[in-house]
């Protein structure tokens, strides 16, 4: 239930996150009432909790909630004007972008902040079988990963990394034309192998859990988790650190150049949408923390 929140909630292709990550959800206050991607990782793919732990995670969920709701909400309406401006101004630009992108990053790391002590404390209470579940289940996600993005054709992965971008765009966008289906082939073909590097990195990060987790007992496990979560770049591979750049700032050149190519109606298509997404976040309904 966390999924069609979790894709958004993170600076991705499209750059357009906090506030658009809503782009696969059909109603917002539906999406956002099951917010326990608050937890900045996927705990229901890794840890197989008891009854018990669900309960206490689905209660500490319920407050980190009401409390993103009543201070972060505000700041996503603010943001959403703000890249609603850029677009009925054409100053859709790379500066621009990376002012947005920088929010983006700001915002999530105050939600990783938040819930540290509650994701510590859940996690000091995994017992030795859930963490051997937990280390298989991460070993299971690489396997399935590179058989899906790394060990297929390389020209397959360029074509399906295009497939998966339209599909993000359109809904925004509406019907893409050939020049920006050209493009965003041509985005795609300049990341060349970043599913490797990108998997690789996943490896890497869940190995330096796995490691912190054997250490859940000893002081030191809050600020390793802290590292894990709210600074995941510092754990990053060389490799990837170099393909995270570049895909970033391929990333925004994309999105300059569609909205270049863009037509009238497109670009009110998207403003309809931003007011949507706003309309929709405005009219939320905090709960009591």
């Amino acid at each position: 239930m966390y999924a069609c929140l979790y894709k958004y909630l993170r600076p991705g292709l499209l750059l357009l996150a906090p506030a658009l990550l809503i782009v696969a959800c059909s109603r917002i206050d539906l999406a956002y009432r099951n917010l326990d991607v608050l937890v900045p990782w996927s705990l229901n793919d890794y840890l197989n909790m008891d009854r018990q732990q669900k309960t206490w995670l689905d209660q500490r969920l319920k407050q980190h909630l009401a409390w993103h709701c009543r201070t972060q909400l505000p700041g996503y309406l603010t943001w959403i004007d703000e890249v609603r401006q850029m677009v009925a101004n054409h100053q859709v630009s790379d500066q621009q972008l990376q002012v947005r992108t920088q929010e983006v990053k700001q915002a999530i790391a105050k939600v990783a902040e938040q819930i540290i002590p509650s994701a510590a404390q859940l996690l000091r209470a995994m017992d030795d079988d859930q963490v051997r579940e937990m280390r298989q289940a991460f070993t299971e996600d690489i396997r399935e990963r590179q058989a899906k993005f790394v060990k297929t054709p390389l020209v397959r992965q360029i074509a399906a990394r295009a497939e998966r971008m339209e599909k993000r765009l359109t809904p925004w966008l509406g019907e893409l034309s050939a020049q920006q289906q050209l493009r965003i082939m041509t985005w795609s073909q300049g990341l060349g192998e970043q599913n490797r590097q990108r998997i690789a990195n996943r490896a890497n990060w869940q190995a330096h859990f796995s490691q912190a987790m054997a250490q859940r007992k000893s002081d030191s496990f809050e600020p390793r988790l802290e590292q894990l979560l709210k600074n995941r770049d510092s754990l990053w591979t060389p490799e990837y650190r170099q393909a995270y750049q570049r895909a970033e700032r391929e990333a925004r050149r994309l999105l300059v150049d569609l909205m270049a190519q863009s037509s009238e109606q497109q670009r009110q298509h998207l403003e309809q949408k931003l007011d949507q997404v706003r309309k929709d976040f405005s009219e939320l309904k905090c709960l009591k923390g």
